[in-house]
């Protein structure tokens, strides 16, 4: 990955996942942890909600950087209509996990780049539907505790459970990880990264 400019880049996001997929990508950047407080009740469709809350993020990120090119992403499920952020409980986990079981749900991710030299901003959100197998309870329980389950949107990552949760993937698969890393390596050569 070539920056033309040799302008820093910076991940607003400590997600050891988000991290790998750019690494992966080719992309030499450093992280910054985000404090922006995510509001998930916000009366946005799902696509909206997530370009909004990494725009957040991205902004809270970019103040502290004159001139330097800012990623940040938000990565949550949604069902029915209805967005499953991280459960925090094992309770709220169990019952996200029942809820998903022989259903299909979407997945999505937005992400913000902001040149902060500049002021350009492009915000964009991704969908990747996932058909759950019917789990049953014993594999329910066993799962959640791992722990694993508490740290992400859903109740779950994809490393995790690839093969027993799952039925079917429509979409990238790196969006469900957090990152659409295809999209966001397109984007940045509108910032002259390429």
């Amino acid at each position: 990955m070539i920056n033309n400019f040799m302008k820093r880049i910076i991940l607003a996001s400590t997600s050891p996942k988000r991290k790998e997929l750019l690494e992966k990508a080719g992309l030499i950047f450093d992280v910054v942890s985000c404090n922006y407080e995510e509001d998930m009740t916000l009366d946005l469709i799902p696509s909206e909600l997530a370009k909004f809350l990494s725009r957040g993020k991205a902004e809270s990120v970019a103040k502290d950087f004159e001139d330097a090119i800012i990623i940040s992403a938000d990565t949550f499920v949604s069902f029915q209509n209805k967005v499953i952020g991280k459960p925090h409980t094992e309770e709220n986990a169990r019952i996200t996990l029942r809820t998903l079981s022989g259903n299909t749900h979407s997945v999505f991710t937005g992400f913000t780049i902001i040149d902060t030299k500049e002021n350009k901003i492009i915000s964009k959100a991704f969908e990747t539907k996932v058909t759950f197998k019917e789990l049953s309870d014993e594999i329910i329980h066993n799962y959640i505790k791992t722990g694993n389950p508490l740290k992400y949107a859903g109740s779950y990552t994809l490393g995790d459970i690839m093969d027993k949760f799952i039925e079917k993937i429509e979409g990238d698969h790196s969006n469900i990880i957090g990152l659409p890393v295809d999209d966001v390596m397109e984007t940045l050569k509108e910032f002259d990264i390429e």
